[in-house]
């Protein structure tokens, strides 16, 4: 999974660039971080691992007409592009020192606000070298899936879900 602060990101993204869209904040971010504060994350994430979200099983299961279910799927669209579009390795001691050595620039960058739920999540490393991920490379994710339609991909997801249920392999460090 991409670490909080990236879904965050991702999310105040989203909501920056879809005003029109006037979701209830709080629940939008509620439904962005539910699905990975859980135990079981295969449940949530209606796949074997959050790396392999099926996006065709959450929307047979539920409708994205409320606010918090919106930020549920957009997370499942983030873990899903970030796997499947956007990295090729992954390594679980390597991507989790990146996104803390990530986390506080795209806090300043995206003005995320943690919430309550997330703060102990969130880890901060000041010194290391990022191995699997760039700035630049979560920059251009966090950008590309905020300029995402909900209501288009859940059309695109219900009419191609072999386009949005494919999981390619990735190379493990």
């Amino acid at each position: 999974m991409p670490g909080y602060v990236i879904h965050l990101a991702v999310a105040e993204e989203y909501l920056r660039k879809h005003k029109s869209k006037k979701e209830d904040y709080n629940d939008f971010i509620d439904g962005v971080i539910f699905p990975d504060g859980v135990t079981d994350k295969s449940i949530t994430h209606y796949g074997k691992l959050s790396s392999e979200s099926n996006l065709k099983l959450f929307l047979e299961d539920k409708k994205i007409d409320k606010s918090f279910n919106r930020g549920y799927f957009l997370h499942l669209i983030t873990d899903y592009l970030f796997y499947n579009k956007y990295i090729d390795t992954i390594s679980s001691v390597h991507i989790y020192n990146d996104y803390d050595l990530l986390n506080k620039y795209l806090i300043e960058k995206y003005k995320v606000i943690l919430p309550e739920k997330a703060k102990e999540k969130a880890k901060f490393k000041e010194n290391g070298k990022l191995v699997i991920l760039s700035k630049e490379l979560v920059d251009r994710f966090i950008s590309e899936v905020s300029e995402l339609d909900l209501d288009e991909v859940e059309k695109d997801v219900n009419n191609n879900p072999d386009k949005w249920t494919k999981i390619r392999k990735l190379k493990r460090i």
